[in-house]
């Protein structure tokens, strides 16, 4: 019986150490990636509600009203006479639109019932944002 021959067999070995500086990476590149993909354009201070920002469309479109009364479809500054021409350029057919308005909590309430008469004229959903209270 040789018993020696088992001892000198090599012993597999996985080496980790690299494979932590790529989870790193990755866990940088997801992080800042999530923090680049906010919808929000126009930094805004929201209205509180407890059930938060939801989303309930196929495609939407972010309408912004900031504090100076400056009215923002996606990221460009529209006045407000061309706002209904500008959504409805953003509308195709046959597809359900929701427009997402971002309103700055100082703004008057005529102000955001206007864009939905609007939105009401073009048969679309309006989602107002909102940010979660905090207890």
């Amino acid at each position: 019986m040789n018993l020696r021959s088992r001892k000198n067999k090599p012993a597999a070995e996985v080496h980790t150490s690299a494979l932590n500086d790529i989870m790193f990476f990755l866990m940088l590149f997801f992080l800042l990636a999530s923090a680049v993909s906010n919808p929000q354009v126009v930094k805004l201070l929201l209205p509180k509600s407890s059930a938060g920002e939801q989303s309930v469309s196929k495609k939407t479109l972010t309408v912004s009203i900031t504090s100076d009364l400056a009215y923002h479809v996606e990221k460009a500054v529209v006045p407000y006479d061309a706002l209904e021409a500008a959504i409805q350029s953003q509308m195709r057919t046959g597809e359900e639109l929701t427009i997402m308005m971002y309103v700055d909590n100082s703004v008057p309430i005529q102000n955001v019932i206007s864009v939905m008469d609007i939105a009401n004229r073009l048969k679309i959903k309006v989602v107002l944002a909102t940010e979660p209270k905090k207890d």
